[in-house]
């Protein structure tokens, strides 16, 4: 029981940070404010409510008792005067009149005790049968008495029932709350505003775009992690610029020894019997050569090239039409165009790896290209799959095969899955291995839209 009101209460507690400071903020103003409002009504307003109803029903049982004691015409029309004057009371007298059954009336102002108030009143002091009509006057309080020979009609103004202090409090109230919370909306906005900007500077960052330092601003603690943040992207530049630049000059090294290699083997004489051992050592040097060049594209991860709108189906039915120069025999099934922030060619090198790969093991290759949703998070993804009918991969043995220089065939460097898993993943998605439905292995490739 507790538990599903715990999870009830967490589906209305927002979701946004700025949605919840403000919660934070607005919760204990509103518990404050109402507890002020309880001790107004408990207090300082019951008390003025029941001064205020006493005091009118005490002069209309004085003047009550007056005309009994002085019945002459003369005498009433003299102290209903004085009590226009001096008590604000407009009385008359209807003799020989019956007060009848009282109406039953909707309260005027529920929310108030004053009716409550003066009905008490007029009991304690008066102690005679009474109406108390609200609704007839917006000005007055008619009342109307029961008296042995007639009613008397009374018309209170509600100014001597009723204060303004209350009005004053609310508007206070209100006012004060309404400003304190507009005042704390607004700084936390901005307080959220800078926190959303590092979240989407680091966000793009992941996606491989060159988003430039961020503006420290905010809060000292929101200033403290941009700062922080331009010191990361500054120190994972120059680790990737320095890895880039010493496997730049690796490469170059490593391609001086190979080429005096293969011109010594070129410059070898060409006997018979040794014939075949020079061709597995020129095959050897150019396997190394291919190695070195795909290793040093795989640590590159294309990392210099910047994202720019491209046609997600242009390039693949470039890289699709390569593959077909080649001798596959390819199927490409895509939208007319899906525009998409991209690096166009690491993202070539990525399809055509897979498709190579394909094209070393299969005989039919289909690929096609979507949009679809994301699920619970906004946006979409648009996705690749590369199906072909060779014989596959074990399921245990697919993510093996992402593995810089794994290879699950005789030969290759295997190292055609794991730079297409790396452009993959610089642009904020990701590739897995999947079985096909033409009987091989399915490489479904998904990038954020």
């Amino acid at each position: 029981m507790i538990g599903q009101v715990a999870h009830h209460f967490r589906g209305l507690v927002p979701r946004g940070l700025l949605g919840r400071s403000l919660l934070i903020i607005l919760l204990p103003l509103l518990i404050l404010q109402g507890i002020a409002l309880q001790l107004f009504y408990g207090g300082h307003l019951d008390v003025i409510s029941r001064r205020l109803a006493g005091g009118v029903a005490g002069e209309i049982g004085m003047v009550i008792e007056v005309m009994q004691r002085l019945p002459e015409p003369a005498d009433r029309a003299w102290l209903f005067r004085e009590s226009a004057w001096r008590l604000d009371l407009a009385l008359a007298f209807e003799a020989g009149a019956n007060l009848g059954e009282t109406p039953d009336r909707a309260a005027s102002l529920p929310l108030l005790p004053l009716e409550g108030d003066l009905a008490h009143a007029m009991g304690e002091r008066v102690r005679r049968p009474f109406d108390a009509d609200w609704q007839s006057d917006r000005r007055s309080v008619i009342i109307r008495v029961q008296l042995p020979d007639g009613v008397l009609h009374v018309e209170a103004p509600r100014k001597r029932l009723f204060t303004g202090t209350l009005y004053l409090f609310f508007i206070w109230l209100v006012g004060s709350s309404l400003l304190l919370f507009g005042v704390a909306a607004l700084f936390m906005k901005n307080q959220v505003r800078a926190i959303r900007r590092l979240a989407g500077a680091a966000e793009a960052f992941g996606l491989g775009r060159d988003i430039g330092l961020m503006k420290p601003e905010g809060a000292a603690e929101v200033r403290q992690a941009a700062s922080a943040f331009n010191r990361m992207q500054d120190r994972i530049r120059r680790f990737v610029g320095q890895r880039t630049d010493m496997l730049a000059g690796i490469s170059h090294d490593l391609r001086t020894p190979l080429t005096r290699m293969r011109l010594a083997l070129a410059m070898l004489p060409r006997a018979p019997e040794a014939e075949e051992d020079i061709a597995a050592l020129v095959e050897d040097v150019e396997e190394m050569e291919r190695m070195v060049a795909s290793y040093l594209a795989f640590a590159r991860g294309e990392a210099q090239e910047q994202t720019q709108p491209t046609d997600l189906s242009g390039i693949v039915r470039d890289v699709a039409q390569r593959a077909r120069r080649d001798g596959a025999e390819v199927a490409v099934e895509a939208p007319a165009a899906l525009v998409l922030p991209l690096r166009p060619d690491a993202l070539r090198r990525c399809l055509a790896n897979l498709l190579d790969n394909a094209r070393k093991h299969a005989r039919r290759i289909a690929v096609a290209v979507a949009e679809i949703p994301r699920g619970e998070t906004a946006g979409a993804w648009a996705q690749v799959t590369v199906d072909d009918d060779g014989p596959g991969i074990p399921e245990a043995q697919r993510e093996e095969a992402f593995r810089p220089f794994a290879t699950l065939t005789a030969g290759g460097t295997g190292l055609g899955l794991a730079i297409a898993r790396d452009i993959a993943r610089a642009h904020g998605g990701d590739i897995v291995l999947e079985e096909s439905p033409l009987g091989g292995l399915r490489a479904r490739v998904r990038l954020p839209v």
